[in-house]
């Protein structure tokens, strides 16, 4: 596997982190409706002590072919005047390894991406030694298959994970009305928060919550720019069919 260059705000993400899964999700106002559940539960493991859980799937149609829509999501982290605005919480997104398969043309890509976290309460700060400022490294993993239009991302926090645990898993495909025309987008994201020995369950909650609510603002801008660069592309496209 080719390992790229990484910046130094991305220098202690390892490889190890790459077998991580997730997903994303967005949607458009303009666009049909999306579906969406969100839940709530508890689980225990071997000692006993609660981690809880908040999940969410979504779903939406994009009124743009698959591969439009597939490569304005791939450009979305990159694009510069998403970073200059709706998604001003990315700090860097660097490439750790890409692949293509001779035989079957599917490709894997592996980013990683360093980003903002959402305002923490004072004592995890004081714990994390973080100030105001704690930045969260991502790995993002995604598989490509061009013949199937198919296409997969899953993505987990590489950092923090003793406080909180993200894990993110989408797809796009055609639409199974109008495959040529629209793109199904699913997602599921599920966020775990376990209470350590020196923080109660109450501020435990606090960062499950914000975690969502950050969750939630970064769909809907991530929604805003891969809308924007769809219409980019087919304006494009139009245009070399002139």
């Amino acid at each position: 596997m080719r390992i790229y260059s990484s910046s130094p705000v991305l220098r202690h993400t390892s490889r190890r982190y790459v077998s991580s899964r997730s997903s994303l999700r967005l949607r458009s106002s303009h666009q049909l409706p999306s579906r969406s559940r969100l839940s709530r539960r508890f689980s225990t493991p071997a000692r006993g002590q609660s981690i809880m859980v908040i999940s969410y799937t979504q779903e939406h149609v994009y009124r743009h072919p698959w591969h439009r829509v597939t490569a304005a999501a791939w450009r979305k982290f990159t694009d510069p005047a998403a970073r200059a605005a709706p998604l001003s919480h990315i700090l860097d997104v660097q490439t750790l390894s890409r692949d293509v398969d001779a035989r079957s043309g599917r490709l894997r890509a592996v980013r990683a991406i360093a980003g903002r976290a959402p305002p923490l309460p004072f004592l995890l700060r004081r714990l994390l030694s973080a100030g105001d400022a704690v930045v969260v490294l991502c790995v993002e993993r995604t598989d490509v298959d061009g013949a199937a239009r198919d296409m997969r991302v899953v993505s987990r926090n590489a950092n923090l994970r003793g406080i909180v645990d993200v894990e993110e898993r989408c797809s796009y495909a055609p639409h199974p009305e109008r495959p040529d025309e629209w793109t199904l987008f699913r997602q599921e994201t599920s966020i775990r928060c376990a209470p350590l020995a020196a923080v109660a369950a109450r501020v435990a909650e606090m960062v499950e919550r914000r975690c969502a609510e950050r969750f939630a603002q970064n769909a809907a801008s991530g929604r805003d720019v891969v809308e924007r660069i769809c219409e980019d592309l087919a304006e494009l496209d139009s245009l070399r069919q002139r």
